[in-house]
């Protein structure tokens, strides 16, 4: 039996809440008991129902005082509440059993009226707040601070905590940044830094550029790589597959296409591209073929068809002496034939003779698109073919230039952010490295939302690809900082497609993702933002100081191991102090996470150091 002090006896008992009568008044925040300092018995702490072999963890709820002499009112306190008048009651939930020393949630041991109370012993706690000794001594556990009450090293096991989707979440200045940064540190600095760094790949989507320093989670460059995407001044580009970037449901949200007319247009469009569209020599061929059905159908096509190819040319920066002679073809008075001389001339429905290509200029024209589309970009490519795809779907009236024209000023705009950010490759083989932190603080809001999900897409396919039915071998982690920015699930009820399918790529990731051995880090200051579909999947919790009462409903209703008292206790947190609950730990901990000497870029402006700084 262990010795430890006695401090009451259970007198009611109503499902898990047991009332207990206390011996004495004492309210010592903590009592020292065989030279360990233990917590007393406030509101959070720790007690032990001892029943027989087994001890019964409870923590504190309520304490109160019960008047036993005095029973009616009195306008004078001093004849209330005497030395001898009062008891102190307290409430107790219970939250465990300690059994053939292990601590486990269960309901085999229940409080019974007569069960003494004791403090909670410094072992007793090693057991509630510690994993389990294989973990221990094995070193599958990181350290990333002590319980707040109890001063207690709080270890979580690197299997559980990191093989799962973790959620830290807390208000501007509550430390969150600290924590994330604090969790990915202390697993880089675990004995299995080598096979992670070998087996594993981190994606780090940062918003504020708050871990873009050189030392940030205490690695080089050799192991990490920052991409500084800036929209203003190119700086890194982000290295992408074809298959992803030209991707219709990718760019008709990145163009903002409607749905109604735009999308099928981009889906026709991108199926023509990928399909037939090599090369040079294969575009000048579909292009030039173009035109000549275009002069072919003279009779059947729009009036402007033949202006708006050479336009479109035009717009490739092809000399504009090249299509004088197609600009000045001249009808005959049945509008059946186009000549160029009496003897060079195309007829309708005819297919033009090797003079006419020469005379004409197409076969110099031809040459050019080629020379043009080589030396382009696949991104600029593409822009080359959709300008005479839009020709093409005019040309024949199957759609109206109205309802696209507008998609096409945006979809300038939005290559012109690309080419800065964006180039494509066959093979990623070498590019990306362990740990891949994507800053995002120069981008605009066009690739603000278009890098977090393609970046997310691209690697979750490809991990999903690589293990498929097999056994998980290798793993990817995405950390997304400031997730709300991306994962708001308000807009998918206004109609914004691109949200929509935004928040259907996370959605798929974070319900089929575990399997795959991909995982999600989400940190935000806005809980209830997120979707309640990603929320609610989230196995593993940090949460730092909320007051707003849509964020503490959210986690309420989405956060199954958070009991009530934890939920309360939430807006009263300190900075640095933080609830965490979960599949990884047994109950929830209030613990103060220790701060990082390597920090994110996260800290307060001193206004005053500024002003007193010289220049």
């Amino acid at each position: 039996m262990i010795k430890t002090k006695k401090l009451g006896v259970i007198v009611a008992v109503d499902g898990t809440i047991s009332t207990v009568g206390m011996y004495n008044m004492s309210n010592d925040p903590d009592l020292i008991w065989n030279g360990d300092i233990l917590i007393g018995p406030k509101v959070g702490a720790y007690l032990t129902i001892r029943q027989n072999d087994a001890q019964i963890i409870a923590s504190v709820i309520t304490e109160k005082v019960i008047d036993q002499q005095n029973t009616i009112k009195s306008k004078e306190f001093g004849n209330r509440y005497s030395k001898n008048s009062i008891n102190r009651v307290i409430q107790l939930k219970t939250q465990g059993v300690i059994t053939n020393g292990k601590f486990e949630i269960t309901s085999s041991c229940v409080p019974m009226i007569g069960n003494e109370v004791t403090l909670t012993t410094q072992k007793e706690l090693e057991m509630i707040y510690g994993v389990s000794e294989d973990d221990i001594c094995n070193e599958n556990t990181i350290e990333i601070g002590k319980s707040v009450l109890e001063k207690q090293p709080i270890r979580l096991p690197i299997n559980n905590f990191f093989a799962s989707h973790i959620g830290i979440f807390g208000n501007t200045e509550s430390g969150k940044s600290n924590t994330l940064h604090k969790l990915y540190l202390e697993l880089f600095k675990s004995k299995y830094k080598t096979g992670i760094l070998n087996k594993s790949q981190f994606l780090i989507i940062d918003f504020n550029g708050e871990y873009t320093q050189k030392d940030a989670f205490g690695l080089s460059k050799k192991d990490k790589r920052v991409f500084n995407i800036n929209t203003r001044k190119p700086q890194d580009k982000i290295t992408v597959t074809r298959d992803y970037l030209f991707d219709p449901d990718i760019l008709s949200v990145l163009f903002d296409a409607k749905p109604a007319t735009q999308v099928p247009f981009l889906r026709n469009a991108l199926r023509i591209f990928n399909e037939n569209v090599q090369s040079g020599e294969s575009f000048a061929d579909l292009e030039i073929g173009l035109m000549k059905s275009i002069l072919s159908g003279m009779k059947q096509v729009a009036s402007d068809a033949k202006d708006n190819w050479i336009q479109a040319g035009k717009n490739l920066d092809i000399e504009s002496s090249l299509f004088v002679t197609l600009e000045n073809l001249t009808p005959n008075k049945y509008y059946n034939a186009l000549f160029i001389s009496d003897q060079v001339y195309i007829s309708a429905g005819g297919v033009p003779s090797n003079n006419f290509m020469e005379k004409s200029g197409l076969n110099k024209i031809k040459a050019e698109l080629i020379e043009k589309f080589n030396a382009a970009t696949n991104i600029k490519q593409l822009e080359f073919f959709l300008e005479f795809q839009k020709v093409y779907v005019s040309a024949w009236k199957s759609t109206n230039l109205d309802f696209i024209n507008p998609l096409f000023n945006r979809i300038k705009s939005a290559f012109n952010s690309l080419e800065k950010v964006i180039e494509i490759k066959d093979d990623l083989d070498g590019v990306y490295k362990s740990v891949n932190v994507f800053n995002l603080v120069n981008a605009n809001q066009e690739i603000t939302r278009l890098i977090p999900m393609l970046i997310s897409k691209m690697f979750y396919d490809q991990q999903k690809s690589t293990i498929a039915d097999s056994e998980v071998t290798q793993t990817k982690h995405l950390i997304i900082d400031e997730a709300h920015n991306i994962l708001n699930a308000e807009h998918r009820n206004v109609g914004d497609s691109w949200q929509d399918y935004r928040l259907s790529i996370f959605e798929e990731i974070i319900k089929e993702g575990r399997k795959f051995g991909f995982f999600l880090t989400l940190c935000s200051q806005r809980p209830a933002d997120i979707s309640a579909t990603i929320l609610s999947q989230v196995h593993n919790y940090l949460i730092h100081r909320l007051v707003n009462d849509k964020d503490l409903k959210m986690l309420e209703n989405t956060m199954p191991t958070l009991d009530r008292r934890s939920l309360q206790m939430i807006p009263s947190l300190g900075k640095g102090e933080a609830v965490v609950t979960g599949n990884a730990i047994q109950v929830p901990v209030f613990i103060k996470v220790d701060p990082t000497i390597i920090r994110p870029k996260s800290d307060d402006v001193v206004l005053t150091d500024i002003w007193t700084k010289k220049n």
